[in-house]
């Protein structure tokens, strides 16, 4: 009987939505990896990841499904997990270490995606706000963050008079301004198979009853504060077969490309923007993307009619070794 050892984030005293997220997810992996027949225990990964990674690597577990998505709340730490895991050589699930240490950094994945030819929206650090373009609309992100962290409302903003209060005191190591994307944003699972990666039906986030002055984007309130009118109105359909040809065949091919590109394993998610030529713009590439009940890439493997045992089994059927 095979044994599986599940690691992810411990989340830390007084943690908010968005970290304690990853305690739903552990119990829906562990549910799911039982009913497979497999024997299950957890570990919490805190800042002390080197000595909990070697004391793990001396309990002999066949595999590790990896679920650590930051250390200490630090999306930039999270791909020292996948190196300790490869140091030991220590099986482990979803994506490998140069592919999650490439995409946690939004800049660093979109200079590739540029310079493969994959569309990303303009991208400029805060010390390079003289470059910006008068008029435009640009997003200030944070670099290393996921979920939405440090987005809000107040993120977008027009290239105007007075726009460098937006920027004071980011710094270039933690953030950058993109250009905005103004129209219609999808979030793409996609998932490994015997045949190479499925792209699942696409979902798209659909903005209701936001007036034209409010920027139409899944802010850190739409994501986790569930009281807010961003997160009521902030709505995951699937449009399926009401979505154009080439729209929906350039939505897939974006996906793939970026899958090949980054060498992605088991499963992942590839959020992007499209303009109103139906050109996609890839945002960035979920290498850990959440796996709860209630998440997107759940949703869509919901959406394509596979039960979630099966997908669970195809996730550690393509295991790093």
């Amino acid at each position: 009987m095979k044994r599986c050892c599940i690691i992810y984030n411990e989340p830390r005293e007084g943690a908010l939505a968005d970290e304690l997220d990853v305690l739903d997810q552990v119990a829906y992996i562990e549910k799911h990896l039982k009913e497979l027949g497999i024997v299950v225990y957890r570990k919490g990964i805190t800042t002390r990841f080197m000595e909990e990674i070697e004391t793990l690597a001396g309990e002999k577990s066949d595999f590790v499904y990896n679920l650590v998505e930051s250390i200490n709340n630090k999306g930039e730490l999270s791909y020292f997990i996948p190196a300790l895991l490869n140091l030991y050589s220590i099986p482990y699930s979803g994506n490998p270490l140069e592919a999650i240490f490439i995409t946690s950094s939004k800049t660093l994945a979109g200079k590739a995606m540029r310079n493969a030819g994959i569309r990303n929206p303009g991208s400029y650090s805060p010390s390079q706000s003289n470059l910006l373009t008068a008029g435009q609309k640009y997003i200030v992100k944070p670099i290393w963050e996921d979920g939405s962290l440090g987005i809000t409302g107040d993120s977008v903003f027009e290239c105007k008079s007075g726009f460098e209060e937006k920027l004071k005191g980011l710094d270039d190591s933690h953030w950058f301004i993109e250009d905005f994307i103004d129209g219609r944003e999808f979030n793409i699972s996609v998932l490994s198979g015997k045949n190479g990666p499925e792209v699942l039906p696409p979902a798209e986030i659909v903005f209701v009853n936001y007036d034209e002055n409010k920027p139409r984007i899944v802010d850190f309130k739409a994501k986790w504060e569930m009281d807010s009118f961003e997160y009521i109105n902030t709505v995951r359909e699937f449009p399926g077969n009401s979505l154009n040809k080439k729209l929906e065949k350039n939505l897939k091919d974006s996906v793939l490309a970026c899958w090949h590109l980054f060498g992605l394993k088991g499963y992942a998610r590839v959020d992007v923007r499209t303009d109103s030529n139906d050109n996609v713009y890839v945002l960035e590439v979920n290498a850990n993307p959440c796996i709860s009940p209630d998440s997107g890439f759940v949703a869509a493997t919901k959406e394509a009619g596979y039960p979630f045992i099966d997908v669970i089994q195809r996730i550690i059927n393509d295991l790093n070794k």
